[in-house]
């Protein structure tokens, strides 16, 4: 009798913890690089899109948001950790984020202490300059892929090979520069977005199979630079139709340091080291930019198609975010790294099952440190805390259709020469950005200010004409704790962030 008590007690175990399980929604986390919110559902129907657009009708599109910071590895530190880049002091590639809170807790690494198997694939921190990985975070070895990914040898005057990493094309490193686009007639498996969709998809297979709730992150490197598609996605666009940046001037009164022109681009040939370009290059640039969200589309459409084929759609929280815009032009501005609206507006895409309408949208202000606290909340987790502070606020309400906004300004910022940080609020109408050194905060901001209700390009920096649009934005940026910058302790030799740079 006590055998089969005990295996009457092991069963009832078993049928609980799978019980538990199934009331677990899963967490689908795709994280693409470069990604601005230029395609089919967000009005720009002649981008080929379909499967962006497919999970936008899902749940819900955000109109209103924005980065923390317009560059790829703080981004995704803003996103995993749920911590501005004005509170860890870490702005640059440079350094893990570690360094400034080594015991933090990602996002997928909180998951993970809740029962859910965690798993990372493709670009998700960053590739190169120390930021490759967090082992913390997952419960299997995570599985980068390439960002720079060549199949054609004139790419790289074959002196390259395909195992390159990030940036490993700077001619400072010794080697030759790679060419800026690629337009080979391969399948999509010969770049690294299909090789990562085939990875996700055996992932997904396995859960299935398992049973076991899971945080899997998928994170697509098209269309970061290169532009590397193959020419099925070329073909999609007639470059003579594409079009090309309105406004190509720096904003009239903007300070100098504010903007920029074609570096990290200028990296890559045949592109001159300084503007300015050609109207063939820029065509062909903004051809390589759209093949390359297409073909990163059609990769993501085989994912979704594998959630639906297992019947996971119905239990499975999916979350798409763009690390930061882009500019193709505008300003005379090429990639990212500006406070200007299109470096810092991005796409988020959110669907979650029984709680989103399908085909829904809001125009409330988000950041991108509201989807750590947000996922949590839908997945019925307690809300996130950690060492670092978690800046952002769960959008539930605005996803459940309770509330329109939770926010009444979003807030990024962006390091530039000369030892200054630009912090930057943007509301619905207007960005303020404040320009002060890192070591001296009681130095005289200067500030720029943009109406994007009479000035959607922001061709004139309106400061100096509307002090009290200045004064009445300056008091909401003041809420925002005080910036830091990432220095080493000398003491304890531990590092962390502080006021200096």
């Amino acid at each position: 009798m006590k055998f089969y008590a005990l295996i009457l007690v092991l069963l009832c175990t078993l049928v609980g913890q799978s019980a538990i399980a199934a009331d677990k929604p899963n967490v689908l986390l795709i994280l693409v690089d470069d990604l601005k919110p230029s395609f089919g559902a967000y009005g720009d129907a002649w981008v080929y899109s379909p499967n962006l657009d497919r999970l936008a009708q899902s749940g819900m599109r955000f109109d209103m948001a924005y980065c923390n910071q317009a560059v790829c590895a703080p981004s995704r530190n803003n996103l995993l950790i749920g911590s501005r880049s004005t509170s860890t002091g870490i702005y640059s590639l440079g350094h893990h984020f570690r360094k400034a809170v080594p015991n933090a807790i990602t996002m997928p690494q909180y998951f993970k202490q809740h029962g859910y198997h965690s798993a990372g694939i493709g670009k998700v921190f960053h590739i190169g300059h120390g930021n490759i990985n967090d082992v913390h975070s997952w419960s299997v070895l995570f599985q980068p892929d390439k960002v720079i990914d060549y199949v054609l040898p004139e790419s790289t005057d074959g002196q390259l090979t395909k195992e390159e990493a990030l940036f490993s094309n700077q001619p400072a490193a010794g080697l030759p520069r790679g060419a800026a686009w690629e337009n080979a007639d391969v399948e999509d498996g010969a770049y690294a977005d299909g090789r990562i969709a085939t990875e996700g998809i055996k992932r997904l297979q396995g859960y299935k199979k398992s049973g076991q709730p899971f945080f899997l992150t998928l994170g697509f490197t098209k269309p970061h630079l290169p532009f590397c598609a193959p020419k099925k996605y070329w073909d999609l666009y007639d470059a003579s139709k594409l079009p090309m940046a309105e406004h190509t001037k720096p904003p009239i009164g903007a300070p100098a340091y504010a903007g920029k022109t074609i570096g990290e681009l200028n990296q890559y040939k045949p592109v001159p080291n300084s503007p300015p370009l050609t109207e063939e290059l820029q065509r062909t640039l903004i051809h390589g930019y759209y093949a390359a969200m297409s073909y990163m589309d059609s990769q993501l459409g085989r994912v979704l198609d594998e959630v639906e084929r297992l019947d996971l759609d119905k239990n499975t929280i999916i979350v798409l975010w763009g690390d930061h815009g882009y500019h193709l032009g505008d300003h005379g501005t090429w990639t990212k790294h500006t406070n200007y609206e299109q470096a810092n507006r991005i796409p988020i895409l959110i669907s979650a099952p029984g709680v989103t309408k399908p085909g829904s949208s809001s125009r409330g202000l988000i950041e991108t440190v509201d989807i750590f606290p947000t996922v949590c909340e839908l997945a019925g987790l307690p809300a996130p805390k950690g060492p670092q502070p978690i800046d952002g606020t769960s959008l539930v309400p605005v996803l459940n259709g309770s509330a329109k906004s939770v926010k009444d300004h979003a807030y990024h910022a962006f390091p530039k020469g000369g030892g200054r940080l630009g912090r930057a609020i943007r509301t619905s109408r207007y960005r303020l950005v404040e320009w002060k050194p890192f070591k001296d905060s009681g130095a005289k901001p200067v500030y720029e200010l943009y109406d994007y209700q009479t000035d959607p390009l922001e061709k004139k920096n309106w400061a100096s004409e509307r002090p009290k649009v200045v004064a009445e934005l300056a008091a909401m940026l003041a809420t925002h704790p005080e910036a830091k910058g990432f220095q080493k302790k000398k003491s304890n030799g531990k590092q962390s962030g502080n006021k200096k740079k």
